[in-house]
């Protein structure tokens, strides 16, 4: 079941829901609408012939920060580029999902591949995965409305917490990271 503007509204009260600098505005009739921040990180090309997930082997990553006099990112027909957003949100009770905004839908812009949905217990500013899918170059305008965040009741209380498995926990703008699952086998094997 979906939180409606009223529920979310009591959420924030509550403080069951978290979300920083919350702008009665931004709230629509079962969503909550959030800003582009001005981080943005693009790959280098050049440096990779090829994204191996397995052998971890990626594209070097650099971090471009938009001044307010700059203004702008222009996305480019085809590129693939994390973005984050201004707004730090999250809850311990709820399930939250991001979704686009339609209007930016409709000009080729898509603001997450795959990772749509914030667990309970994940409190962050989201990593966007911004791609033009369109033919020309669509600009990019820090504090612009770019995605919305919708809430859901879960059934029962997860038996995992996100904050101690959850694999970007406290470190959403690191670019490529191991499950925090390896990371404590790791540990183990070589703590032994």
């Amino acid at each position: 079941m979906y939180l409606s503007d009223r529920d979310i509204r009591k959420a924030i009260e509550d403080g069951s829901i978290l979300i920083e600098g919350f702008d009665e505005t931004r709230l629509q009739p079962a969503s909550y609408d959030i800003l582009l921040g001005n981080k943005f990180i693009v790959h280098n090309t050049q440096s990779t012939p090829a994204i191996d997930p397995v052998k971890k082997i990626y594209p070097e990553p650099k971090e471009i920060i938009i001044s307010e006099e700059e203004g702008v990112f222009i996305l480019h027909p085809g590129v693939n580029i994390l973005g984050t957003s201004i707004d730090y949100f999250g809850s311990d009770k709820y399930l939250i999902q991001l979704s686009g905004k339609s209007s930016l839908a409709r000009i080729g812009l898509v603001i997450h591949n795959t990772a749509g949905i914030i667990n309970p217990g994940h409190f962050l500013n989201i990593t966007f995965e911004l791609c033009n899918m369109n033919q020309i170059p669509i600009i990019l305008r820090p504090k612009m409305r770019i995605g919305q965040i919708l809430f859901s009741e879960l059934s029962s209380k997860p038996i995992k917490d996100y904050k101690n498995t959850g694999r970007y926990h406290g470190r959403d703008w690191q670019h490529f990271v191991d499950p925090k699952e390896e990371e404590i086998t790791i540990t183990k094997l070589v703590n032994k």
